[in-house]
Parts: structure tokens; C-alpha cells; sequence
């Protein structure tokens, strides 16, 4: 009975053996393990260029320990938030770019760094739903537009300069249209369903926030018309001389709310 248990232990012992170099066996290897650092930065920019983005970031992402301490980490870093970010993982490529200008608050590409953060959260891209509900960008969450306003304002004040500054500037001014825009389509809301004081408040912040948007025009018209169904014809009347002063060639006086044809940034 002795010999029996032992050989039955020996064949357990065999059989777990082979079972776990069976598990080694299936590990799949890396086949970066022999390449340097540049070759491995190579790969990854071919895939790069080639639109294999998700490809293109777990290599950027190895190269990135293995040059660790080295500005070619730094720019896989950079690299890496781009392949997120083309790769439709704009969470991820934020946190990326985040992370860099936190370890590197000195790099000369800060400047870049910033531009790319401010591009992500710009992205004015509707997609298919928005292009068939006529959707413009002041009827979505405006969380992203302002985080992408704050990025290129920093990118402009601590970097005038800097070859994306320019660009950075033109996406600014529209994403003021479209904050300003944000506000008078709430406004406007507000007034279609009677709220006439939450029209008026909506109105006025997007007059103080957003001098110059091409939005204030209708929201100086919903203030006089708020004002007029809330019975109060002086504030009525100075918002209305406002108006005037302001547009002197406005049409809402006498034609009222206009009809939207196409989504208001198109014109710009």
C-alpha cells in the first residue's frame, strides 16, 4: 500500500510538472526583448505612420522603460498621448500628457504638451448622431471646451512664441463662440418654456464672460423680451437701447428669433 500511495504521489508530482512548464511554454515572448532603444522607437514610428496607433502605443510605452531617465523616454511619452488620442482614447492620452508636464515641468516640448491637451479636448468632432439631430457644439457638455480653453491660454501666456501658438489662439476664439453660443441656447430654453429670470441670468453671464462672440447679439434680444413679459419696461427698454447701440444693424427687433439653417460654427 506504501508503494502505491508513493507512485500515486510521483504521478501527481509528474502531471503538476508538466502542466506548469506547459503554462511557461504558453507565455507569449516579447519580441522587443533584444532591441535597443532606437530600434524599438523606430517600430513605433513606422506604426505610427502607418495609422496602426494601437500598435504604435504599447511600443512607445516599452521604449519608455527602457530609456527611462533619457529625453527619448520623454518624447515616447509625448508620442504615446498622440497614438491615445488617434486611437480614440482621449481619457488615456490626457492622463498621459498630464503625467509628462508633472515629471517634466521643464521640457522644452512643454509647449507641444499643452497644445496636444488643448487639441484633445477641442475635438469638434459630432460624429453621426450629432450631423443628423443638427447638433451644434453650444448644445453639448461644455466641460471639455473650457479644460481645452485653459490649455491654450497657458500654451499662449507662458509660450508666445512657440510655433503652435497661433493656431492655438484661432481655436481659442472659437471656443468663446461656442462657450458664448452654450449659454444663449440655454437662455433660450429657459425664455421658450417661461423661466423668464433664468433667461435673463443665462443672458447676462454670457455678456460678462464673452465680450465680442457673435452670441450676444440674441441674448441683449432675450433680455428685452424677458424683461417685457416680466412687466418690467424700463430694464425692457435699457436692454433694448443696448441692443441698438451695440447692433445697430440687428434684424430681431423686427424679425425676431431666426431659424437655424446650419450649426452656427460653420460660419466661421
Amino acid at each position: 500500500m506504501p508503494d502505491a500511495k508513493l507512485s500515486a504521489a510521483r504521478t501527481w508530482a509528474l502531471a503538476c510538472g508538466v502542466a506548469l512548464l506547459g503554462a511557461c511554454s504558453s507565455t507569449p515572448k516579447d519580441p522587443t526583448a533584444g532591441w535597443s532603444p532606437n530600434k524599438i522607437y523606430a517600430e513605433a514610428k513606422d506604426e505610427l505612420k502607418a495609422g496602426a496607433y494601437d500598435k504604435a502605443g504599447p511600443l512607445f510605452d516599452k521604449l519608455e522603460g527602457r530609456a527611462a531617465g533619457t529625453p527619448l523616454a520623454q518624447q515616447a511619452q509625448l508620442d504615446k498621448a498622440y497614438a491615445q488620442y488617434k486611437n480614440g482614447e482621449p481619457v488615456l492620452a490626457v492622463a498621459t500628457l498630464d503625467r509628462f508636464m508633472k515629471l517634466h515641468p521643464a521640457s522644452p516640448a512643454l509647449d507641444y504638451a499643452l497644445y496636444l491637451k488643448g487639441l484633445i479636448n477641442f475635438n469638434d468632432d459630432l460624429g453621426l448622431f450629432g450631423s443628423i439631430t443638427r447638433q451644434d457644439l453650444s448644445e453639448r457638455d461644455q466641460k471639455a471646451a473650457k479644460e481645452s480653453f485653459e490649455s491654450f491660454k497657458e500654451l499662449i501666456t507662458r509660450f508666445p512664441d512657440s510655433k503652435y501658438a497661433a493656431d492655438a489662439s484661432a481655436r481659442m476664439h472659437y471656443v468663446v463662440n461656442s462657450l458664448a453660443e452654450s449659454e444663449v441656447h440655454v437662455a433660450r430654453y429657459y425664455y421658450q418654456r417661461g423661466a423668464y429670470l433664468a433667461s435673463i441670468n443665462r443672458a447676462q453671464t454670457a455678456i460678462a464672460d464673452y465680450q465680442g462672440a457673435p452670441a450676444l447679439e440674441e441674448a441683449l434680444f432675450l433680455m428685452v423680451q424677458s424683461y417685457d413679459a416680466l412687466n418690467l419696461p424700463e430694464l425692457r427698454d435699457d436692454a433694448r437701447r443696448v441692443l441698438e447701440k451695440n447692433y445697430p444693424q440687428t434684424t430681431y427687433l423686427t424679425q425676431g428669433f431666426k431659424t437655424k439653417t446650419q450649426p452656427w460654427w460653420k460660419l466661421w
